[in-house]
């Protein structure tokens, strides 16, 4: 359904967000909340009634509950992900522990509220999401030259990445990451740089989703040879051609 915005404003200035909660004190607040920035709101109450929606709304943004009545928020995305969807997910969940966080994010999603939570966090959480999704890694603005690297493009004003001409679908999160690795070839990127590279903070200073998220890519891009993105151990990774002692030790 669709819930418009709770003040005068107008939400063509925003965005269009889903909303998936099955609390319905939860998803009234929010939607109210979110309709009062400027945004037009559509909202679902369970995994089902989500897909539906986000097939006609194509949100720009999805706020999802992990625990839904028919399935959870980490399922659900990584449905949307296979299915081609990588619309931005920003995860509500009563869910603490750093394990149930690096779950969430490496099944797709951009980020990660626990609940009870201030409004005005989620609401300066989808503001960063929805920044970091139309801005690249590197903080510049549109119009710039592909970046290229062995035989990798990655164009920035289309979205797009092609290795050997060959098209992969990277979510926003890997493709700010690849952007990342690509604007500084050779160079060995500590996780910390990473993280306020892509991510623009920290995690509580939890590294692993840069490693959950590499693993990720590697899927991806070096899935043909010869593999690009290398482990510099006790430090970050690179992005580099093979060199000969690569051979003897595992990337």
């Amino acid at each position: 359904m669709i819930d418009h915005p709770a003040s005068g404003r107008t939400p063509h200035a925003g965005h269009t967000l889903l909303v998936v909660e099955d609390d319905p004190s939860i998803r009234t607040l929010l939607t109210s909340a979110l309709g009062a920035a400027g945004h037009a709101v559509a909202s679902a109450a369970d995994g089902q009634e989500a897909l539906s929606e986000a097939g006609k709304r194509r949100p720009d943004l999805i706020v999802l509950d992990v625990m839904l009545p028919d399935t959870d928020g980490f399922r659900l995305t990584r449905d949307l992900r296979a299915q081609g969807v990588y619309t931005p997910v920003l995860f509500l969940t009563a869910r603490t522990a750093v394990q149930d966080r690096i779950i969430g994010l490496s099944s797709g999603g951009d980020d990660y509220v626990t609940k009870p939570f201030h409004v005005q966090e989620v609401l300066l959480r989808i503001r960063a999401i929805l920044r970091r999704s139309a801005t690249p890694a590197t903080g510049h603005g549109g119009g710039r030259a592909p970046l290229c690297y062995a035989d990798v493009t990655l164009d920035h004003d289309s979205h797009e990445v092609r290795r050997a001409q060959r098209p992969l679908k990277l979510s926003p999160t890997e493709f700010r990451l690849l952007a990342c690795l690509m604007a500084r070839p050779e160079r060995v990127l500590e996780k910390a740089e990473i993280l306020q590279q892509v991510w623009r903070y920290d995690f509580s200073g939890d590294t692993r989703i840069v490693d959950t998220y590499i693993k990720n890519l590697r899927r991806k891009i070096d899935h043909d040879a010869p593999p690009l993105i290398h482990t510099v151990r006790g430090v970050g990774y690179c992005l580099r051609l093979p060199r000969d002692r690569d051979t003897a030790a595992p990337r």
